[in-house]
This record gives C-alpha cells, sequence and structure tokens, in this order.
C-alpha cells in the first residue's frame, strides 16, 4: 500500500507537470508566432510610410531645381499640378524673392530649412490629420500642405484596416494622428501587449511610427491546449493502469512464491511433527521385539517358528524407523542460519504491506508503519518475508471479527540492545488466557479449518535465524505480536 501511494503520489504531479507544461509551451508558442506576425507588419506599415514621406522630400527638392529652368508658364507652373499627381498633397504655396510669407510659421519654417539645408516642418499638429513642410530655395521657396489620411498607401498596406486589432499610428511633438484604430482597451486589460516604434526613414519628417497590439486570454489557443492536456491524461490513465497490473501481476508472484514456500515449510513442519509422534511407538515396537526375541532364545527351549518371526518383526521396525528418518531428512526445512545475511527489516514490511494492500483494501484497513525507515537485521530473506506476512495476514483475519470502524492495524519497529523488535498490533478480539500458552503449539489452532502450523511454523524459522516470536494482549484491546531479531553489526539503536 504504501508503495502504491508513493507510485501516486509521483504520478499525479507529474501528469500535472507535463500537462500544464505542455499547456504553457503551446501557449507560449501561440503568443511568439502573433509577436513574429505583429512584427512583420509594424515593419512593412514603417517601410511604406517612410516611402511616403521620402517622396515627400523629393517632391520639393523637384520643385526647387525645376524654378531656375522656367518650366511651365505663368498661367500653368508646375507646383499647381501636383495635387492632381499626388492625393496627399492639399495644396502647394511659393514664397518668391522679394516676397513674404503671410503665414509666420511659414516664414520660421523657411528660416530653419535654409539653416538646416533641407526641407523642415512648419508647426505640425497631426491630431488635425496634415501637416506643412517648407524648402528654402533661390530665388522662391516652396510649402507644400499634406494630407495624413492621403498619405498611406492602403493597396500595400498589410492589415484590414477595419478588422485588425493593431493599433497604428504616427505620433510628433506630442500630437498623434491614428492611421487605424486597432481594437485596445482603454485601460489596458488582462493579457499581452506588443508594441513597435520607430521613427520614418526623413530626417525632414521625425515622425514616430507606433504600433500597439493587445492579446487577451481568449486569443490563447485554448482548443489546442485542451486537446494536449486531454491526449496527456488518456496517456498517463493508460500508462497508470498498464503499472497497477503489472503490480497486481508481481504481486500475485510474491504471494505464489511465499505460498509455495510456506507449504514446503509447512510440509516440513508436518513430517517433523509425524516423525516425533511415529518414532516413540516403532521405538517401542522394536524394543519389544528384541525383548521377545532374547525369551524365546532362553526357555522354554527354542521354537523355531516364533524365534523368526520376531526377528521378521524386528527387522520390519528396523526398517519402518529407517524409512520415516528418510522421509523427515528430505522434507524438513534447509538451514536457516546458513543462509543469513543483512536484510534491511523495515523493507521486508513495507513489502509485506505491498502484497497485502489488497486484503487490507477489501477489509478497510489502513496500516500505519512507525519506526526507522530502515532497520538492518541478521536473517534469511525468504525465512523473514514468511514470518512477516504470516503475521501481518493474521492481524488481518483477527480484525474481521470486530466491526469496520474499530479496525486498527499498527506496525512498530525498534532497535534496543542489539536486538531488533517488530511489532504487530491489532483491535481485534485479543487472545483468550487459556489460548495464549498453546498459541504456538504444533497442530493447535483457533480458526475453523486451521491447520495450526503457521505460528508453530513462524516461530521455528525465527529460533532458526537465533531470534524470538511473543504474543500478548495488548493493553488497549487487541492482540500483539513481538518479533525479535539480531541486529547487524554497526546498527544503531
Amino acid at each position: 500500500m504504501r508503495q502504491s501511494w508513493q507510485s501516486l503520489k509521483w504520478w499525479m504531479p507529474a501528469g500535472v507537470a507535463i500537462a500544464l507544461g505542455g499547456a504553457v509551451w503551446l501557449a507560449q508558442r501561440s503568443l511568439a508566432e502573433q509577436h513574429a506576425m505583429f512584427e512583420t507588419d509594424a515593419r512593412i506599415v514603417h517601410r511604406l510610410l517612410s516611402q511616403q514621406v521620402v517622396q515627400h522630400d523629393a517632391i520639393l527638392a523637384t520643385l526647387a531645381l525645376l524654378q531656375p529652368a522656367g518650366v511651365g508658364t505663368a498661367n500653368s507652373p508646375p507646383e499647381q499640378r501636383l495635387p492632381a499627381l499626388y492625393p496627399q498633397i492639399l495644396a502647394v504655396q511659393r514664397r518668391d524673392a522679394g516676397q513674404d510669407w503671410r503665414d509666420a510659421a511659414l516664414a520660421e519654417a523657411e528660416t530653419a530649412s535654409r539653416q538646416a539645408r533641407r526641407a523642415t516642418l512648419a508647426l505640425p499638429d497631426l491630431s488635425s490629420g496634415r501637416y506643412r513642410m517648407v524648402l528654402a530655395a533661390t530665388p522662391t521657396s516652396y510649402a507644400v500642405t499634406i494630407d495624413l489620411r492621403a498619405m498611406v498607401p492602403w493597396t500595400e498596406w498589410p492589415m484590414q484596416r477595419e478588422s485588425s486589432p493593431v493599433r497604428v499610428s504616427l505620433v510628433h511633438a506630442g500630437s498623434e494622428h491614428v492611421i487605424q484604430p486597432g481594437a485596445l482597451s482603454a485601460a489596458g486589460g488582462p493579457g499581452w501587449r506588443f508594441e513597435f516604434h520607430k521613427v520614418v526613414a526623413a530626417e525632414s519628417q521625425p515622425f514616430d511610427v507606433v504600433a500597439v497590439r493587445e492579446v487577451g486570454w481568449g486569443q490563447l489557443p485554448w482548443g489546442r491546449m485542451l486537446a494536449w492536456v486531454l491526449t496527456v491524461a488518456v496517456l498517463l490513465a493508460a500508462l497508470r493502469h498498464l503499472q497497477r497490473q503489472r503490480n497486481e501481476r508481481r504481486r500475485a508472484e510474491e504471494l505464489l512464491r511465499l505460498g509455495q514456500v510456506g507449504r514446503l515449510n509447512t510440509l516440513g513442519e508436518l513430517a517433523a511433527g509425524m516423525a516425533h509422534e511415529l518414532n516413540q511407538p516403532l521405538t517401542a515396537v522394536l524394543a519389544n521385539a528384541q525383548a521377545a526375541q532374547r525369551l524365546l532364545n532362553d526357555d522354554p527351549p527354542a521354537i523355531d517358528t516364533a524365534r523368526g518371526a520376531m526377528a521378521q518383526a524386528a527387522e520390519q521396525a528396523r526398517r519402518a524407523a529407517d524409512v520415516v528418518g528418510r522421509l523427515r531428512r528430505a522434507v524438513e526445512r534447509p538451514d536457516t542460519a546458513g543462509r543469513q545475511q543483512v536484510v534491511d527489516l523495515a523493507e521486508a514490511v513495507r513489502h509485506a504491506l505491498y502484497l497485502l494492500e489488497p486484503e487490507c483494501r477489501r477489509r478497510g484497513v489502513a496500516p500505519l508503519l512507525e519506526g526507522p525507515q530502515s532497520l538492518m537485521v541478521q536473517a534469511d530473506p525468504v525465512a523473514l518475508d514468511q514470518i512477516v506476512h504470516n503475521l501481518m495476514l493474521n492481524a488481518l483475519q483477527a480484525l474481521e471479527l470486530v466491526d469496520a470502524g474499530a479496525r486498527r492495524l499498527t506496525l512498530t519497529l525498534h532497535a534496543l540492545d542489539g536486538k531488533a523488535d517488530f511489532a504487530v498490533t491489532d483491535s481485534g478480539p485479543g487472545i483468550a488466557p487459556d489460548v495464549l500458552p498453546r498459541l504456538f503449539e504444533p497442530f493447535f489452532s483457533t480458526r475453523n479449518g486451521g491447520l495450526g502450523l503457521g505460528l508453530s511454523l513462524c516461530e521455528s524459522l525465527a529460533q532458526g535465524m537465533g531470534g524470538t516470536i511473543m504474543a500478548a494482549n495488548a493493553p488497549g484491546g487487541g492482540a500483539v505480536f513481538h518479533l525479535q531479531l539480531p541486529t547487524a553489526p554497526g546498527t544503531a539503536a
């Protein structure tokens, strides 16, 4: 039972960790894919807007270059045709030599342009949806008014403007123009936020392209995550089922092995008892036959027929004794003292708990194991397994005689003065006073159908390993059996 609980204790966290780890990995992968797609779209947007603003510089530069050549006529100067060619250009203004700008902002911008030797912005306010640029030139300077809404090349835009969750805007000097509204929560809802900031590639128009996207919990791949968790759960359940089958098969094999060893040892105990019981009458028959033979040899004089019969009876008695002796030598238990080694008594108890788990579960008993996790003793491993198994099985059988709610089984280990003590305490009906002295006698049993050899065998096996078994009634009710064995050298009390 302890092994099964430990196995379950590891299986459950492992399954939860694998399921959660896989789900987190799927969520992170989805977020990474969405972020990569967002970055790609944002960079395309930046490139498109950079191309547009660079085009504005080129238009102003072209106007400045064409004016000395006198291209166009007075009625149709070239700058008047620009709005028809470029929809984002709303108007073109010029200042010839000797004239002044009507707008002071344009005059300031021209001065800045002349100093910077490039086009400059004239008090831009992006929130109005338009801005002006001025390029200082000789003899004529030019100013253009640009519509931000018409500047965006929607035919090449990488996102669906109406349905895209990405917000795109141009920001400059605290003012902002929203190109694509996106879908952002007012307070920045729970989830993840992707941001992109990059200034367009035009020194004259240093607008910051800002792209923002919010990914909420609802946009995670819950379907794939749930499928992964269910798959892990099914696989772990299948593996757990296979492990349970394997454990049951191993438990059955161990119980079969213990049963075979128990039957052989019981047969040895039975043969030893029979040999002990038969040797006495056979010895008496032999002694009587030999006495009769001696009497017949004295007086009355020799009776050949009687003497021959007595000689044959004596010979048959010897042969019967020899047969019983050979039977005893053939089936008696091997010498456990010659096979002793260092064995962990605590591990033997845990192994017995594992084997008896179905019996405990059937009776509704939860054994309590107290004491050190390891206690090394000098013992024969097979004999030790059989003793511990028998003592615990006897306790479980005794618990069947009390109500299910009152069933308690306590297993205690401790070492003292070179001896390891294993105590099995049950809350059963206890041992009757007249039964207690005969408990370890061969063929004595308190159960209907019992052979009465189990405890006798345990006592013989324990004595063969230099140990003892004692039984008593527990102070709080029930019975307690103590198995004491020599501890291994170096074992601390």
